[in-house]
């Protein structure tokens, strides 16, 4: 199917990559100090993998402020010890190989994504990259997904091009963008507590070939 499309597009934290948990434990216990309010396992889990959605509704219905929430947590991550607890998963080293135009479109900020990509060494896999913020907005909008595209040149004329990602927020985003979504589910329905649907539903890369 890799010879179908165009134009790949790709998420980055929970489909190419992940960090490991005790980084996410470490990350949250640090936040729940300063903030005041211990986070469970599960809530952590939650709110790392946006398993509920947007994770702003989470936070307000838990109580939570999400602008002094998210000032914490940046201020409390450590960008190259981030980079240097993130792995790649096996089964996307196919990307590297692709010979279409690859572009990434993720939710992990800037700061923390540069020291990621260098660090395990995928940097060069992309043609395009976007980093998500509130003035690009964020996926299931389609904007940033079309950002890239633009950046690639394949907006609007016709290519045909698929976005995988690890959330429905991803698969959202290529459907409202006109695109074919693959769902990676790495960490199970059980977990994430319900299926999520798209054109293709897979829990290894390994499947599409």
């Amino acid at each position: 199917m890799v010879s179908e499309y165009d134009f790949w597009l790709l998420d980055l934290d929970g489909t190419l990559v992940d960090v490991d948990w005790s980084y996410t434990r470490d990350v949250f216990d640090r936040v729940g100090d300063r903030l005041g309010r211990e986070f469970s396992d599960r809530e952590a889990e939650i709110l790392w993998n946006g398993l509920t959605g947007s994770r702003n509704r989470q936070l307000r219905e838990w109580g939570i402020d999400p602008e002094a929430f998210w000032e914490v947590f940046h201020d409390e991550e450590d960008p190259m010890v981030r980079a240097e607890q993130t792995y790649l998963h096996e089964d996307a080293e196919f990307v590297g190989d692709l010979e279409a135009p690859v572009g990434l479109v993720t939710h992990c900020q800037e700061f923390l994504a540069e020291p990621v990509l260098d660090n395990v060494g995928i940097r060069d896999w992309f043609d395009a990259r976007l980093c998500c913020t509130e003035e690009t907005g964020w996926k299931p909008d389609p904007e940033p997904v079309q950002q890239v595209m633009r950046d690639l040149g394949v907006a609007n004329n016709g290519h045909r091009g698929v976005l995988a990602g690890d959330g429905d927020c991803d698969v959202g985003a290529a459907w409202n963008a006109g695109l074919d979504a693959i769902h990676v589910e790495r960490l199970g329905h059980d977990r994430r507590g319900r299926c999520v649907l798209g054109d293709y539903r897979v829990q290894s890369f390994d499947e599409l070939f």
